[in-house]
């Protein structure tokens, strides 16, 4: 028993001093990190949907996977069209905000130039900080108006001036006027007369950024549109099929169950592939 005893010690020893040679390196977390829900709160904020919470989204998802497929196996009666309906149903709802907040970013691309100038220009005239911000809601393009006119308002019931910015980023959630609102707290908090240069040069450097990503768009916009076509032309020749109920005869046998499961899969993975590399670089917001 002693020697028993002896020996685990002894291993157990050994074991410690191999373990010691491997140490483990301390896994840092990034609080700032952006999750799949962040993502989705920015894109339902740029999309001018900001009242819409992320768990109605994801109640609408669930639901509209329902109703696909029902609607797909009420029409096919084939388990795999109803399942491959479902999922795409329920990515619906994501799909229409994205595009709706990708369209907005595009059209606000060609208006943060403006805000800036607005902002250089009322600083010139020696206005404050916050009532430079809160003549956009007059003054500044009609798409920001509201938001501005949401800050003007927070600023005259509170007067804390950097609370309302913070609540002005969440409204826009946008890297444009992160940094723009940064630039701001910065200049008022220790001054400086470097103010109006900041706001020229990142006014410039907005609109040659969106007049380069315009022409890269436009040049490339036939190729996805392409990719698009030949994604779906598969599927739409199966929905075709799916008017002749003897045509479907054979996606309900087993073979056809996998045959419609893979090319789903790799429908999938294609668009992935086809959007990572068509896709243009997007900013990332690093100071929300």
């Amino acid at each position: 028993m002693n020697g028993t005893l002896l020996g685990l010690t002894f291993g157990l020893g050994l074991f410690c001093i191999w373990w010691s040679f491997w140490p483990r390196t301390e896994r840092r977390v990034d609080p700032h990190k952006e999750t799949a829900v962040d993502r989705l709160r920015d894109d339902l904020a740029q999309a001018g949907w900001a009242q819409v919470t992320v768990t109605r989204v994801i109640v609408s998802c669930i639901l509209m996977g329902i109703l696909g497929s029902l609607v797909a196996y009420i029409l096919t009666a084939v388990p795999a069209l109803a399942l491959l309906g479902a999922g795409a149903a329920a990515y619906l709802p994501v799909a229409v905000v994205r595009a709706r907040a990708r369209r907005r970013r595009k059209q606000l691309r060609d208006v943060w130039p403006d805000v800036v100038d607005h902002i250089a220009s009322a600083v010139r005239a020696g206005m404050a900080l916050p009532e430079s911000l809160a003549q956009l809601s007059v003054r500044g393009p009609e798409e920001l108006r509201p938001v501005f006119a949401d800050f003007a308002q927070d600023y005259r019931t509170t007067g804390h001036f950097h609370e309302c910015l913070d609540a002005l980023k969440v409204r826009l959630s946008d890297p444009v006027a992160d940094r723009l609102i940064e630039s701001l707290r910065i200049a008022r908090e220790v001054g400086g007369t470097d103010l109006g240069m900041l706001l020229r040069t990142l006014s410039t450097f907005l609109r040659e950024d969106a007049r380069t990503r315009a022409e890269l768009e436009a040049r490339q916009s036939w190729t996805v549109n392409a990719a698009r076509l030949a994604l779906a032309a598969p599927w739409i020749v199966l929905l075709m099929l799916a008017t002749r109920g003897q045509s479907l005869e054979a996606y309900r046998a087993p073979l056809g169950v996998v045959v419609l499961i893979f090319g789903g899969l790799v429908s999938l993975l294609a668009y992935q592939i086809m959007r990572r590399i068509g896709r243009l670089p997007e900013e990332v917001r690093i100071m929300r």
